[in-house]
């Protein structure tokens, strides 16, 4: 009786603790009030709650820097990123490293790498079970981010949450989204390569836009 009385408690106590931490979760997060649900809704909340505070202490960095030193950043959101995908940083190194390859060699990558220019972004994606965070850097566009909404609709993935930053020109967006059933991407890999292609687009279509017009 003890070993089932101690195990009721247990159980209520648990129940208690869940029925807090879903009161203090947006409904977006738990659809389900299912343990597992509400567990797993809570750890995308404080993965998401984790990359805005590193946003805002990078926004406050840059600010800081930038009113003491006048100076400006090529990528002032750099240590928000982990493991990326795509990275404009990687890129960079791979030219000035290119510096003692031959000049036909350079040519060839300058020349590949030029029908990709439109498309500079870094974009990180990782994924827990049916639930993704993308963080995508590029350069501020005009409807960008209705854009960039669209684009994941069509491409499956569910729009949890998500946080922009700005600096200058460039944007952070940071997206917490659930992969839908019909979604075709099946790993990190493949969203990410998705979603850079996206921004490639939408970059290209603001270029062209606001190309003047030849007649």
């Amino acid at each position: 009786m003890t070993h089932i009385n101690v195990e009721r408690n247990r159980r209520k106590q648990m129940n208690e603790y869940l029925a807090v931490i879903r009161s203090m979760l947006p409904p977006s997060y738990v659809q389900r009030a299912d343990q597992a649900s509400i567990v797993g809704g809570a750890i995308n909340f404080v993965k998401e709650l984790e990359k805005l505070l590193q946003s805002l202490e990078a926004h406050k960095q840059i600010k800081k820097v930038i009113s003491a030193t006048g100076s400006d950043f090529s990528s002032p959101f750099s240590d928000f990123f982990t493991f990326p995908q795509y990275s404009t940083a990687s890129s960079r190194n791979k030219h000035s490293n290119n510096s003692s390859s031959s000049t036909e060699s350079i040519f060839a990558d300058q020349k590949r790498d030029q029908k990709r220019s439109i498309a500079i972004a870094d974009v990180e994606v990782t994924m827990i079970e049916s639930h993704a965070n993308l963080k995508i850097q590029s350069r501020k566009h005009p409807k960008q981010l209705l854009k960039m909404v669209t684009g994941l609709h069509s491409l499956g993935l569910h729009i949890l949450h998500l946080n922009v930053t700005t600096v200058d020109q460039m944007a952070l967006y940071s997206f917490s989204v659930k992969v839908e059933d019909e979604c075709k991407l099946t790993s990190v890999d493949e969203i990410a390569a998705a979603v850079h292609e996206m921004v490639g687009r939408i970059q290209e279509d603001a270029t062209s836009n606001c190309m003047p017009s030849v007649e």
